[in-house]
């Protein structure tokens, strides 16, 4: 087993089942969704923090459409910090929780604006990923799915593993992390399963392909269990598939 990586706390250092199971479902997710995976966009850190706070518990469209009529309006991040709350908020009212998310990303700026003396996070580059994640965590509002964005998407392009809900389920699913491990925590756990030394492409084809699992076949209800690529990994899957009552229909388990 590889050695976890520096930083993280005890309880996340894994053991060398899950370890293997991880990568086993990596080599095989990967041959199904097609992996070195291409980046999505290139934003700079402080627009992927922007994006990413929006995206909380919204459907990528309505967030970027938000995020896109964010940046049609204002000419530079620091424009958006002056702006009147309520105008803000009308203009990402297609997100969920749009009343909390307008003042939450103004707050967010102001922060980093404090902190960094500049809407500058080109900074977090030259740090390791853990010290650049707890800086960024130390600010009200961002937590470790944010961070690991920031840095993962942006063009920082450094390894950290997100964890969304559909990367979080499909671990919970297949026993890579317990049934009441919340996404936060999760992070740290999935995170020392994988190679320490594995750059930030594989950790981004990684988080991708759990991600997309869960959007296409591992469903959060009447996930697609007899066309799953990693059912022989899938304790949940399995429980399932022998649940299957004599008229076809199959007992959800969650």
């Amino acid at each position: 087993m590889s050695p976890a990586p520096a930083n993280l706390p005890e309880k996340a250092v894994t053991d060398k089942a899950l370890t293997e199971k991880a990568l086993a479902i990596h080599r095989r997710l990967c041959g199904v969704y097609g992996c070195p995976i291409p980046y999505f966009h290139d934003l700079d850190p402080v627009s992927e923090l922007i994006s990413s706070l929006l995206s909380h518990r919204t459907r990528n469209a309505d967030s970027g459409r938000a995020f896109k009529a964010l940046r049609a309006r204002f000419n530079d991040w620091d424009s958006l910090i002056a702006a009147p709350t309520e105008e803000v908020q009308a203009l990402i009212s297609g997100v969920t929780w749009p009343e909390l998310k307008a003042p939450r990303i103004q707050a967010v700026l102001r922060a980093v604006q404090a902190r960094a003396g500049s809407l500058d996070l080109g900074f977090l580059r030259e740090m390791p990923v853990a010290e650049a994640r707890a800086w960024l965590e130390a600010i009200p509002g961002i937590g470790p799915k944010t961070s690991a964005a920031v840095l993962s998407f942006s063009a920082l392009r450094m390894p950290a593993l997100p964890v969304d809900s559909h990367h979080h389920r499909v671990a919970q699913r297949t026993g890579l992390i317990g049934p009441k491990v919340d996404v936060g925590p999760s992070h740290a756990l999935l995170r020392a399963q994988l190679p320490a030394d594995w750059d930030s492409q594989k950790l981004y084809d990684n988080h991708e392909i759990l991600m997309l699992h869960g959007q296409r076949c591992c469903f959060h209800r009447n996930p697609a269990c007899g066309s799953c690529a990693v059912l022989d990994l899938c304790p949940t899957g399995q429980a399932r598939t022998e649940a299957r009552r004599p008229d076809g229909a199959v007992a959800l388990h969650p």
